[in-house]
């Protein structure tokens, strides 16, 4: 594939590589040093065969030699604003210039315009933001406040859920991660909304948001709504397959919450700042949370960051309690900076607007279509530019594929210049929010490309 990358991403000088050397050497130093050295999360470490990434730009990414990838995976559904957007990597430059960093009880300009800009976007009725290193801790504090707040313990959160990789977050998680990880106290699990795979015998919409509330209010009735603090729902849960929730749940969630007392902490990291074609997800439905833990998109991860919006009545109880969490890094400079220009440039270059007409006017008819076409293809749902494409080996009774199909389709897709995002049998279509329509249009059609070659048969007729 050809390119057209600047030079200073043409070869880097690694591990004591001449700059002249042959771009090609990077790339193999690149994965010597990271197989050597490096430990990587979620895997087993002898089966790994990373993919090197040397730059970006937009929505490219590169790799030394210079084979170009459209990313449509968002690295990990967190560059909404696209690679190395000038804007923000000037703000980060400019701030290390000036203060790199500063101890969180200091008053700094930048982490409060950081602040003000969020709670531009946040809900009516929320006051203040605690800023963290990213989702999970976000996550963690935002239980730490319901518990505090209300004087109870349980958090009730659903099967097919990712909310982060330590303590709470990850015994709040629904999926096989929390199995191997359950240390923390006082978690307890029910099944959300998936009409396609119901759990509740539904045939509609309306009949699986009917079922799933009437499930989850027997839970919190059943262990007690004295021990309960809060539930903790992704807004649009992402990782467990972009599971839109049916017309009507999240506000009776918050309605059964208000009857017994209950906190609703809305997970906003993966579906928020622009990525369902909405500041946040949260704004396409009718639901009034208490706390909102957010990170990823808020500045495209380009360092890292995260935190928890408060609504008031929460702030005020530690006006004069201490709230006792803290992180060194709450509020780091370089990542407040980054914040500022993320959402200013997504104000200015209404990239929010952008990612809505994509999802409206390319991913969502163009998704359909391949879904009429491949036979791999089960569902598709999403908004903006947050789309899961359920793949199944029989079409009738919904089973799963298999990992050598995901295999095979992961394959298909790199050698064809797409980088893509799969969890379980899903490809996630969640390209950053400043993707083209030109560019989403092409990336749909090397995923079609890449089923059929993957899809039944393909692989016995290549033999």
């Amino acid at each position: 594939m050809s390119s057209d990358l600047p030079a200073a991403h043409a070869v880097e000088d690694v591990d004591g590589l001449a700059g002249d050397a042959p771009a090609e050497t990077a790339d193999a130093t690149a994965l010597r040093l990271d197989r050597a050295h490096v430990f990587h999360s979620w895997s087993a470490q002898a089966r790994l065969s990373p993919f090197v990434v040397a730059g970006g730009s937009g929505s490219h990414v590169w790799d030394h030699a210079g084979r170009r990838y459209l990313d449509f995976s968002s690295q990990l559904v967190n560059t909404n604003i696209g690679h190395q957007h000038p804007r923000v990597v000037a703000a980060i430059q400019e701030q290390a210039a000036t203060l790199a960093t500063v101890a969180p009880s200091t008053a700094s300009l930048v982490r409060g315009r950081a602040a003000q800009k969020v709670l531009e976007h946040a809900p009516a009725g929320f006051s203040s933001v605690f800023f963290t290193n990213g989702g999970a801790d976000a996550i963690e504090n935002a239980i730490r406040m319901a518990r505090l707040h209300t004087g109870r313990d349980k958090v009730v959160s659903t099967y097919r859920s990712y909310h982060g990789n330590t303590g709470a977050a990850v015994a709040a998680t629904g999926d096989w991660r929390r199995v191997p990880n359950e240390y923390a106290r006082g978690h307890v699990h029910v099944f959300g909304p998936y009409l396609y795979r119901t759990e509740f015998w539904a045939t509609s919409p309306a009949q699986e948001c009917e079922r799933a509330l009437r499930h989850l209010e027997r839970v919190i009735q059943a262990e007690g709504p004295e021990t309960v603090a809060a539930i903790l729902l992704e807004t649009i849960p992402g990782t467990a397959g972009v599971l839109v929730p049916p017309p009507g749940y999240l506000a009776g969630a918050r309605e059964i919450a208000d009857r017994y007392g209950v906190l609703l902490i809305l997970d906003e990291v993966m579906a928020g700042f622009g990525r369902s074609g909405a500041w946040l997800a949260l704004d396409h439905f009718d639901v009034r949370p208490d706390l909102v833990a957010f990170a990823k998109g808020v500045n495209s991860g380009y360092v890292p960051a995260g935190g928890v919006m408060i609504s008031a009545p929460i702030a005020a109880t530690f006006d004069d309690r201490v709230f006792p969490g803290g992180l060194t890094y709450s509020g780091h400079p370089l990542a407040m900076a980054a914040i500022v220009a993320t959402i200013e440039a997504m104000e200015d270059e209404k990239t929010v607007e952008h990612a809505a007409a994509i999802g409206r006017d390319v991913l969502g008819p163009g998704l359909a279509e391949l879904a009429e076409r491949s036979p791999l293809v089960g569902e598709v749902r999403g908004l903006g530019v947050f789309w899961a494409v359920e793949l199944v080996a029989d079409r009738a009774t919904r089973e799963p594929v298999g990992a050598d199909v995901m295999a095979r389709v992961k394959a298909g897709c790199l050698a064809r210049g797409l980088l893509p995002f799969l969890a379980e049998n899903r490809v996630h279509v969640v390209p950053p929010c400043v993707v083209t329509a030109d560019e989403a249009a092409e990336g749909l059609a090397l995923l079609a490309e890449a089923l059929a070659e993957a899809g039944p048969g393909a692989h016995v007729a290549r033999g």
